[in-house]
């Protein structure tokens, strides 16, 4: 009798697990890439450079008409001082027409300011400019992505159209409070996109506390299209810096583009600015894009002349799959 009693358990616990369950689908993607790049000046060298990831992700709409999205990064280059290699940016959606798009993330989860405050020019800055005779980094804005890695974004359903309205929350951790951030972006026009953003500086210190704005702009006609961008970092007793860029860019064919954008960084109480180019081209064929882009920076470290100079080149070929 014992044995039928469990057999029976055993399948009704089956059956309700099999009545939670709904149909959905899991995907994998990748990207590799292989680059060499020169660092001229103070730094000096060449550098070999490679990356891989593998994005897990999958989801299915419920009956009740919401749509769940897991979405998982391997990568064997991140994460490892905090001990957490190879696994990265990792996150949950809850989505539909009704409610928006609500976005718990773990790692990587940036915020509304952060997604936006990448430069025109894409950055030009995250380069490893380094100067002197100690070689010291060039060292970025006070940013408002809190680094406890644990965060909720919201995307408003649409309010009208063309326009996107996002909030996000980042709870406190370990020297970092918590913080709220929300961005706008406007595509109503043909051709034009225009985005502000804001958030806060959350550190537990004092000089890294105040508040972020970005400021962007975009307009394609043609072959070509024209950005700008401006961030700010304004700490409440720490130190005040800018960040402005712009970038044009030229659509040869399809598969070939060439660009030209400049980054200028200002802080507070210096008298020399520290500004970046970038002059590159890409191609892409089928799911490989070769790249090349020559590089300039001065007043690294708000110094002028030669010591605060440096040059690089790269070359790199990314393959997705």
């Amino acid at each position: 009798m014992n044995n039928f009693k469990k057999i029976g358990l055993t399948a009704l616990a089956a059956s309700l697990v099999s009545v939670s369950a709904y149909a959905g689908e899991m995907s994998v993607a990748g990207s590799a890439s292989v680059g060499v790049d020169n660092h001229s000046g103070n730094a000096g060298g060449k550098n070999l450079t490679m990356g891989n990831q593998l994005t897990f992700t999958g989801g299915g709409e419920l009956d009740n008409g919401l749509n769940v999205a897991l979405s998982f990064v391997l990568d064997q280059g991140d994460g490892v001082t905090a001990g957490t290699a190879p696994f990265d940016s990792h996150s949950i959606t809850i989505s539909s027409d009704a409610i928006g798009s609500i976005v718990i993330a773990g790692e990587g989860a940036g915020n509304a300011q952060s997604a936006l405050d990448t430069t025109a020019a894409g950055d030009i800055w995250d380069n490893s400019f380094k100067h002197g005779a100690a070689e010291t980094d060039y060292v970025g804005l006070v940013g408002s992505d809190a680094t406890s890695n644990k965060a909720i974004n919201y995307t408003l359903p649409t309010l009208m159209d063309d326009l996107s309205v996002s909030v996000s929350y980042e709870m406190g951790g370990a020297g970092v409070e918590s913080s709220t951030a929300y961005g706008v972006t406007y595509t109503g026009v043909e051709g034009l996109s225009v985005s502000y953003g804001a958030g806060e500086a959350a550190s537990r210190t004092a000089l890294l506390q105040g508040d972020l704005t970005t400021m962007k702009a975009s307009y394609a006609i043609g072959s070509f299209t024209a950005a700008i961008s401006e961030t700010e970092s304004d700490l409440t007793t720490g130190t005040d810096e800018e960040l402005s860029s712009f970038k044009i860019s030229y659509t040869v064919t399809d598969d070939l583009s060439i660009s030209y954008g400049e980054e200028t960084h200002e802080t507070s109480g210096q008298t020399v600015d520290e500004e970046f180019s970038q002059v590159s081209a890409s191609y892409t064929t089928g799911g490989m894009t070769l790249s090349a882009a020559v590089q300039e920076a001065t007043g690294l470290g708000n110094t002028a002349g030669a010591a605060g100079q440096a040059d690089r080149w790269k070359l790199g070929v990314s393959f997705a799959f």
